[in-house]
């Protein structure tokens, strides 16, 4: 099957715009959630709850949007997915601007949650397929390391423009995005796989085989110290900044823009390592390893200044910067047949996996830990759990994606 030679080709770039758009929207939340939260009349000592329960309610979402948009893009094609999902978020995230209560915010972070699952998987998924084998992690890193760049653009916004100007900032890059869309053409090899008899985007072939459940959830596992970073460190800076005693306020965006900045450099590197010593698997070991450590030293800052602290968030931000490659690596996992399903509902599964950790955040101070030490079992435990994952996960450089899951 002919594939395109060119790794900065059209759909790379659109999938790279697309991610980065999604990227904005994603941490967007975070960055206004104190602002957007103190303006609809939510008291300052109910702040951290509320915007828990708002995150958790848009990465419920994600996780819904995960497997509807996985099954569309297996079924119906790619491209069905990178036009429905952005125009769902980009909608929702425009009426965001415009919310008076929790429950209404609650159920548009939820539809924008649904909406902003399937950008990502879809067009990596779209990009290592039409990418020779060889050249394929290339154009997932230009992907990964250009989206990710979005949350320095969001952290921007918010902190030159008010919490309604942002999302509607969101809004319509996303639909100034779907103009670029009609250019992209669709995967040949899923062109391929549609027209021959195998099933296409079946859950059950994915969790009922051993074989294939177990692959699929070390991908997920991987991924945990990503989000614990970002949902539990990056979020909570400043309530947990004031428990460390930093010195000087700590403003969310400050932190979404150091942390993203060094995760924009991780995933470049990551992805330029993976390929020059040809393993996905080694260069997620390095990483999770790097991440373990920076979670550790995080929590011996007390008494720093603001400065450092948003330094170590920059440092904090590389060593979880290997989000391209653990892409790459689910989307090698599996054949045509099931990779959108696949490759879009893992992010979000990971992404979703802040619930729980945002829960055993909440247990743990509830058996009488203090804040600090629960946040630091919590993220050994993520950084633990995600380095025994990859360590047991099948290697996927160079791997032939033209096959069918049986």
């Amino acid at each position: 099957m002919k594939k395109t030679s060119n790794v900065v080709s059209i759909p790379v770039l659109v999938a790279a715009l697309g991610y980065f758009v999604d990227i904005y929207d994603l941490v967007l939340f975070s960055i206004v959630r104190k602002k957007s939260l103190l303006a609809i009349g939510i008291a300052e000592e109910n702040l951290e709850k509320n915007g828990l329960w708002l995150l958790n309610i848009q990465m419920i979402g994600m996780l819904v949007g995960g497997l509807i948009w996985g099954i569309i893009g297996d079924k119906k094609g790619r491209l069905s997915v990178l036009f429905g999902s952005i125009i769902m978020y980009s909608v929702a995230n425009i009426l965001n601007a415009y919310v008076t209560d929790v429950t209404t915010y609650g159920v548009l972070r939820f539809i924008a949650g649904v909406g902003l699952a399937g950008e990502l998987g879809a067009g990596i998924t779209l990009v290592s397929e039409i990418l020779h084998k060889d050249k394929r992690g290339w154009g997932t890193t230009i992907v990964a390391t250009v989206g990710v760049s979005g949350a320095i653009l969001a952290g921007f916004v918010g902190i030159n423009c008010n919490w309604t100007t942002s999302y509607i900032v969101g809004g319509v890059l996303g639909l100034l995005l779907l103009v670029m869309r009609f250019g992209v053409f669709e995967s040949g090899m899923y062109q391929q796989a549609k027209e021959s008899t195998h099933e296409m985007g079946s859950l059950t072939m994915l969790f009922l085989s051993k074989e294939r459940m177990g692959k699929y959830i070390k991908c997920i596992l991987v991924g945990l110290p990503i989000w614990y970073c970002i949902g539990i460190l990056i979020t909570l800076s400043p309530e947990l900044g004031k428990e460390l005693g930093i010195i000087g306020e700590i403003k969310p965006a400050y932190s979404i823009m150091c942390c993203y900045a060094g995760v924009t450099l991780g995933d470049l590197t990551s992805g330029i390592l993976s390929q020059v010593i040809r393993s996905r698997v080694k260069v997620l070991q390095y990483y999770v390893f790097a991440t373990l450590l920076m979670v550790i030293a995080y929590f011996f800052m007390q008494g720093v200044e603001v400065k450092y602290f948003y330094m170590l968030f920059s440092v904090l931000g590389f060593a979880a910067g290997y989000w391209a490659v653990l892409i790459t690596s689910a989307s090698e996992q599996f054949g045509t047949n099931i990779r959108a399903t696949v490759t879009t509902s893992v992010p979000n599964f990971i992404r979703a996996s802040l619930v729980p950790i945002t829960l055993l955040y909440a247990f743990i101070q509830c058996m009488g830990v203090h804040k600090l030490q629960s946040a630091m079992i919590v993220g050994i435990i993520c950084c633990v759990t995600a380095f025994i994952a990859a360590s047991k996960m099948t290697e996927t450089y160079g791997k032939d994606l033209d096959y069918y899951e049986k």
